[in-house]
């Protein structure tokens, strides 16, 4: 990169349906990243926008080496990131380049965490979920840690329209087979699918509500060190029982071949919401923290549809990282951008009971 040029970054995996949104997104925003990706779709996409582009295939060591060449970071949205992560932050470890992705998978977070040290060492950023997961759940947890600074508690929840994209609906594939977690007197457990059930309001309605295996159990312990944590989503009772009655499947879920046939149904059958449908729903957070002795502190925002939200708030953290003066090492997006990050991203607004 030459002397007062400005500095190269990357999204890897642009081709994607949350790569495609956030490549013209950058574009509208007199941003110019490289597009990069495994396959040849890349390069049209990159003409459409008029970037450079730059093919090459994560199982290729070298080959990524040679692709992160010249760049300042690169923001990682090739899923599932549990096959992902870990050749690509290699790459970035071993090129001194900067890593953010869009994940939610709380072993890719725990991954990441690992790899602390070996980032400071390199000088590089480490910041995982720097989209819909987990931007809005991470700075509610840390303002409500902010608010109750003894709390032991903390329920983390959303409520999400609009429908699924690809690669989100094969990352819940893979959870279906690897059941529940939580976070339990600090300890990450796993407990079973819809392990537990409560209720939120919003608009004067009740929403049903069951615990996932959402990356908060892993980020909102680094962000906040609360040492118990739930995270649920609101859904349909009905989706509940159903959801209840997979747990006998368990090992069949897990099975490679259950697996493979899942997702090829929905490479086939998924396609990610419209751009009217984006723009026409929004995603309810909620956040509960207590403390031992029965206090209680609550927030409700009410937030962009989560893919709109994770172009917005990942761009944001593009921006801040580009400007420089960033910390080494692993950051949750609370650590990096601050408890308020959520509050200044467009569309942003305190939710109603």
């Amino acid at each position: 990169m030459s002397v007062g040029a400005a500095p190269e970054w990357m999204i890897y995996g642009a081709n994607g349906y949350t790569g495609r949104l956030l490549a013209a997104q950058a574009v509208h925003r007199g941003l110019h990243p490289v597009l990069a990706g495994r396959t040849a779709a890349v390069a049209q996409l990159a003409a459409e926008l008029g970037l450079e582009h730059r093919q090459f295939d994560l199982a290729d060591a070298s080959a990524v080496r040679t692709g992160l060449a010249g760049m300042t970071l690169v923001l990682h949205c090739a899923g599932p990131f549990s096959a992902t992560c870990a050749p690509m932050l290699e790459g970035c470890l071993a090129a001194g380049v900067h890593y953010l992705d869009i994940t939610g998978e709380i072993d890719v977070f725990a991954y990441c965490h690992t790899q602390d040290a070996r980032a400071q060492t390199a000088g590089i950023l480490v910041s995982p979920g720097a989209g819909f997961d987990v931007v809005p759940t991470d700075c509610v947890a840390a303002q409500l840690k902010r608010e109750l600074p003894d709390a032991t508690h903390l329920v983390l929840a959303f409520e999400a329209g609009g429908g699924p994209s690809p690669g989100t609906a094969k990352t819940s594939v893979e959870g279906l087979g690897n059941g529940g977690r939580a976070r339990i007197d600090g300890k990450l457990v796993r407990v079973p699918l819809a392990w537990k059930t409560r209720s939120f309001a919003r608009d004067g309605q009740t929403r049903s509500a069951m615990t996932i295996p959402w990356g908060d159990v892993f980020t909102a312990f680094v962000s906040t060190g609360i040492p118990n944590i739930e995270t649920y989503m609101a859904v349909a009772p009905r989706t509940i029982a159903r959801v209840r009655r997979l747990r006998w499947f368990g090992p069949l879920l897990r099975a490679g071949f259950v697996q493979n046939l899942l997702k090829a149904r929905v490479q086939r059958t998924v396609r990610g919401p419209s751009d009217a449908r984006r723009a026409a729903s929004a995603t309810h957070v909620w956040g509960e923290a207590r403390t031992p002795d029965g206090r209680t502190a609550r927030r409700h925002l009410v937030v962009p549809n989560g893919y709109s939200l994770t172009v917005d708030a990942a761009l944001g953290i593009v921006a801040r990282v580009l400007a420089g003066d960033v910390p080494s090492g692993f950051r949750t997006p609370s650590q990096l951008m601050g408890a308020d990050y959520v509050l200044a991203l467009a569309g942003v607004r305190p939710g109603s009971e």
